[in-house]
């Protein structure tokens, strides 16, 4: 028996008439818009958690981090460039992206969980956190750091002597740039050891959960 909602979908799904549909039901034109609403939705919510403003809305990232990064030259220096929160730990290309923010969903559980919802916490995850950052950065090649960085474009001469030649040093033998620049952005962890760092590789020796920084 057909009932009405069934010959509502038979009519939307039935070829039209006119030409000028090109042979198109009206479905699958509802369905095409739909699609695009969606998928416009769906990066305009992307791009709205891609900004300072949204990565600084909760109080850990704002009263704890943000004060750190608004110290260094990321923040403001003589060209008025700035690098924020996204530029340095959001990917560019897309399906990149899309992965980052997958792997933020790690982060929404230990918020609601308060795993660092205060200053003692935090500093306690602060070389934790770090590490998994550091991490990323080192299996990524600094891509982030590279978006407005490339050692190709550098002009040796134009830098000091010791920055240009342990520049030279440091990419003839295979390092990238998070292996010397940690700390540019925000602080190192009081009981960060360098040495020890290089020892391990930069990676923590247990597996890492906590939410990056």
């Amino acid at each position: 028996m057909t009932t009405e909602r069934d010959g509502f979908w038979a009519r939307m799904w039935r070829p039209p008439r006119r030409r000028w549909l090109l042979g198109i039901p009206a479905g699958g034109i509802a369905m095409f818009v739909a699609g695009i609403l969606f998928w416009g939705g769906f990066n305009w919510t992307l791009e709205l958690t891609n900004t300072e403003e949204f990565c600084t809305s909760c109080h850990e990232m704002r009263d704890f981090i943000y004060p750190e990064y608004r110290e260094t030259i990321h923040y403001s220096n003589r060209t008025g460039v700035r690098a924020s929160c996204p530029d340095c730990h959001v990917p560019h290309p897309y399906i990149y992206k899309l992965q980052r923010k997958v792997y933020a969903s790690n982060e929404l559980f230990h918020k609601i969980l308060g795993t660092v919802d205060t200053r003692e916490k935090f500093e306690a995850k602060r070389l934790e956190m770090a590490r998994n950052v550091w991490r990323v950065m080192k299996e990524t090649d600094s891509r982030e750091c590279r978006n407005c960085h490339e050692f190709q474009h550098m002009d040796p001469e134009a830098q000091e002597r010791v920055s240009a030649r342990r520049h030279e040093k440091g990419f003839k033998q295979g390092e990238t740039c998070i292996d010397c620049h940690k700390g540019i952005a925000h602080h190192l962890p009081k009981d960060y050891d360098e040495d020890a760092e290089k020892a391990a590789g930069g990676e923590s020796p247990e597996p890492q959960t906590q939410p990056a920084t």
